[in-house]
């Protein structure tokens, strides 16, 4: 784990290159285990654009597009104000899009396999290059990206993209791939259906045929485009992305992508050695070790060619998009394989199946999954009122192993905005969850460009429904674009209601990186005190967190309308663990400043607090 505190950002710029071991450098190291780590996720076409037309299907000239450089020194200085020690950058690598640039020798795509105008950033057509649209030269933009790279890690933040593991665009190019190697397919022989060293699965003598359109949808917004005419030229054609084994896969389908053959068989066996017993005991050098006389299949080698292209570029680390559709034994010769040019490389994966987790951290090598299924759906159902508080200690206590390695969000590009009406329609009913996302494990935390001025992702963009902001379209993001205030970035726009979530999210987030109790203990006193404190119940919750240096008490109301006077009690037990006498002790709010008093009667704690709406208190212990 990595020390963010403001104070140290010289030291975490200075510890970047991993090859450098002097003393100081060693003794950050050892102070980074000690605090958490926080994402930014962003889409980065959106960022910066400042256009607000919002036309429904617009092309680029219409809606405009964000590019590398808007994440310009101030920008890059504000996000790592508001306590982010890593930035997702979101679509960078080159996908398929509407948009022509064939006059920089990009190759077009054809409509009827591309989501949107804009396309979808998980329908890569070449991983060895990035998205024109985000240059302000396409013939430059990968130094463009490189350029950018150099920026965030000045800003004292590292950075991560994607690399979406089980497939590719159906119309992949390559066309960046270097010298001595291969792109996806080209070598792969097409007649059948299944070769372990193909690296996409075959329908032989059949011709993909573009799914049928439901009559409510209008490709393009109806616009005319050459290529849009029910026809894409693949014979034979491929399995689809999502495993679909039709030539004519169904509009739900994942049609704009070819699903990555990894050596499993049609029938589901694999073709490749597998982990031995065990394996899941050791370390990443030890599965290194294991992988290095193996043959392994094709698609193994260009996905960790690809990695290693990135990593040598200065890219920190990667998200894998869909990682539990490929298997467990290519993330540990994968993972093993990074982890090797860079042991500090932040490998986050999208698993969803809670069933899976513990393989992919402990066999597939990963750093980090997605707490959706456990965590986000329930904080979610507590949000929106049918959910309540006390299932979040029993999802805690099940993933006590694993907790540190369950990343926590409210918002990311698949979920809808807290502020949309389908969530809570609200962003202020996301404060309280905001406060246990992020304080009640030692996880890193997530947060959504927007999320912070509370964007409710309300555009009608083209291809799907608003309630998300869209990642498939040209499109502006008024409530951010407010905060960019024409390329300021200094939020000059912004009601002050918007000014005052932000503050509050930046005064959580820096707390959360500086704190070392977020690092230490945590126990739950929800249920002690549903039994010994009047009027405490099932909508509001509390925990404890502590380290040597630092005891905190973490009290949040989830209801929007009622208030609780409490007698918050501390049970006796975490008393004496904290090594507390008889009488009265100072706490302060963390967030606000505010101090109350603990009292310690009879063995047992005592803080009465008047808990507002939505109001959560993270009270420290002062003396």
């Amino acid at each position: 784990m990595r020390i963010w505190i403001i104070l140290m950002v010289c030291l975490f710029v200075s510890c970047g290159d991993s090859q450098k071991t002097n003393p100081e450098q060693k003794q950050e190291k050892q102070m980074q285990l000690k605090r958490k780590k926080v994402i930014y996720q962003v889409f980065t076409r959106l960022f910066g654009n400042t256009n607000s037309a919002n036309t429904p299907w617009g092309t680029l000239e219409e809606n405009g597009v964000g590019k590398f450089s808007d994440f310009s020194n101030k920008a890059l200085a504000e996000i790592r104000a508001l306590g982010v020690t890593h930035i997702w950058y979101t679509g960078v690598p080159h996908h398929a899009l509407v948009t022509d640039y064939s006059s920089y020798g990009i190759p077009g795509d054809d409509p009827d396999v591309v989501k949107g105008r804009a396309g979808s950033p998980y329908a890569v057509k070449d991983y060895y290059n990035v998205n024109p649209d985000l240059a302000e030269d396409p013939a430059r933009r990968l130094e463009e990206f490189q350029e950018l790279i150099e920026r965030t890690h000045k800003a004292g933040m590292k950075l991560i993209i994607d690399i979406v593991p089980n497939h590719v665009a159906r119309n992949y190019v390559g066309a960046s791939t270097p010298d001595g190697k291969r792109p996806f397919g080209a070598d792969d022989k097409v007649t059948v259906v299944y070769k372990r060293d193909n690296d996409f699965y075959y329908i032989p003598d059949q011709a993909f045929q573009v799914p049928d359109i439901p009559e409510d949808f209008v490709p393009l917004g109806g616009a005319k485009h050459p290529l849009s005419d029910g026809f894409f030229d693949e014979n034979p054609a491929k399995w689809t992305g999502n495993g679909s084994r039709m030539a004519k896969p169904d509009f739900n389908d994942w049609y704009e992508t070819v699903k990555i053959n990894y050596g499993v068989r049609p029938d589901g066996s694999y073709d490749f050695d597998t982990l031995p017993e065990g394996m899941e005991e050791t370390d990443q050098q030890a599965h290194y070790a294991f992988w290095k006389d193996k043959n392994v299949p094709g698609a193994w080698k260009k996905f960790r060619d690809i990695a290693w292209y990135w990593q040598e570029m200065g890219v920190d680390g990667f998200r894998f998009d869909m990682a539990e559709m490929v298997p467990v034994e290519f993330w540990s010769y994968l993972n093993s394989h990074i982890k090797s040019r860079n042991p500090d490389a932040l490998l986050l994966a999208e698993v969803y199946n809670p069933a899976l987790y513990r393989d992919y951290l402990k066999k597939g090598k990963m750093d980090y999954l997605y707490d959706k299924v456990e965590l986000y759906d329930s904080i979610k159902h507590i949000m929106q009122g049918h959910g309540w508080t006390d299932h979040i200690p029993v999802v805690q206590r099940g993933l006590q192993d694993i907790e540190h390695n369950m990343l926590h969000f409210l918002e990311n590009h698949d979920e809808q905005r807290i502020a949309s009406p389908d969530f809570v329609g609200d962003a202020e009913k996301g404060k309280p969850a905001m406060v246990v996302s992020a304080t009640i494990s030692t996880s890193p935390t997530m947060i959504y460009f927007g999320q912070e001025v509370g964007e409710p992702g309300a555009e009608n963009a083209g291809f799907g429904s608003p309630t998300r902001t869209s990642i498939f379209d040209y499109i502006g993001v008024p409530h951010h674009q407010r905060w960019v205030n024409d390329k300021q970035f200094d939020g000059g726009q912004l009601s002050e209601k918007e000014k005052a979530l932000r503050d509050f999210y930046k005064r959580l987030l820096n707390f959360t990186i500086a704190s070392e109790a977020l690092m230490g203990a945590y126990e739950e006193i929800h249920f002690y005190n549903k039994d010994h404190t009047p009027g405490y119940d099932h909508r509001v919750l509390s925990y404890v967190r502590w380290s040597e240096n630092e005891k905190l008490v973490v009290l949040s109301n989830f209801d929007a309308d009622r208030s609780y006077n409490l007698d918050l009690k501390i049970p006796g037990h975490i008393i004496q663990k904290w090594g507390l006498e008889g009488g009265s002790y100072t706490v302060q709010d963390i967030l606000y400043k505010e101090d109350n008093t603990l009292e310690v009667l009879e063995g047992v704690g005592q803080i009465s607090v008047e808990l507002q709406p939505l109001q959560s208190f993270i009270f420290k212990l002062i003396n």
